[in-house]
């Protein structure tokens, strides 16, 4: 696994991309930005995507993406990092914080996926990826995905190993057991949860807050916040970064 770092104080912040994306094109405008810099931070590509190898013995379930990432944040020397995560990279800071708890103090999590999905061959994202089979995928499926992830998110999916890209899809759809939901729920640690104003209330959001979550819509922005809204993102971000 690769990575782009800045250096900085302690603790470290690790930005972890989302499905088919990479750290460095979505992250490193905030991970600069006057609000957030100033902290060692580390833009971490999870295998096959971005400049990360492609293992093709890789089951890439969450679980794997969340011990390959604890790996490389050793590897690092990074202890008790705050992790800022979008979609699916939430889902594996989520599991990470799990089965790493002393690798992780702060969770930021940035619309990601907390929730199973039944696959959909007309969705746009994991639940379409993961309506293919993987053989059908490879063997054309994926200008499927292409068509309808658009032109900016196929920028850094056309960088995506095809078979990492659907493995990943068809486990994020799935989920964990326990849910993705229950293991934001039980983390000890402070925990944020940023989604776009404009989708409304974040399903179950009261469980979540009465946990401790804070659940923090941003207005004038889509899935990508950071990206369609980066003032406010990294207000947001820096707040929830802060005691």
């Amino acid at each position: 696994m690769r990575w782009v770092e800045l250096p900085g104080r302690q603790p470290a912040r690790v930005y972890v991309h989302g499905l088919g994306a990479s750290s460095p094109a979505y992250f490193t405008a905030s991970a600069a930005h006057p609000l957030l810099a100033g902290h060692r931070s580390l833009l971490v590509d999870l295998l096959g995507h971005g400049l990360s190898d492609r293992p093709q013995g890789f089951d890439y379930a969450l679980e794997s993406h969340a011990d390959a990432l604890a790996a490389t944040l050793t590897h690092a020397g990074v202890t008790g990092a705050e992790l800022v995560a979008h979609s699916m990279g939430g889902s594996v800071a989520i599991v990470l914080a799990t089965r790493h708890p002393h690798l992780v103090s702060r969770l930021v999590l940035v619309d990601a996926n907390l929730d199973a999905l039944a696959p959909d061959p007309a969705s746009a994202g994991s639940a379409g990826i993961a309506a293919h089979s993987e053989a059908d995928f490879l063997a054309g499926g994926w200008r499927q995905a292409r068509e309808r992830a658009g032109a900016h998110w196929w920028a850094t999916m056309r960088l995506t190993d095809r078979r990492a890209l659907h493995r990943s899809a068809v486990h994020l759809a799935r989920g964990t057991e326990p849910t993705l939901r229950a293991l934001l729920r039980d983390l000890p640690i402070p925990r944020a949860y940023l989604l776009p104003e404009t989708d409304g209330p974040l399903p179950a959001a009261a469980e979540l807050t009465s946990a401790g979550v804070t659940v923090v819509p941003v207005p004038d922005c889509g899935h990508n916040i950071m990206l369609d809204s980066p003032e406010a993102f990294a207000r947001a971000t820096a707040a929830a970064l802060t005691d």
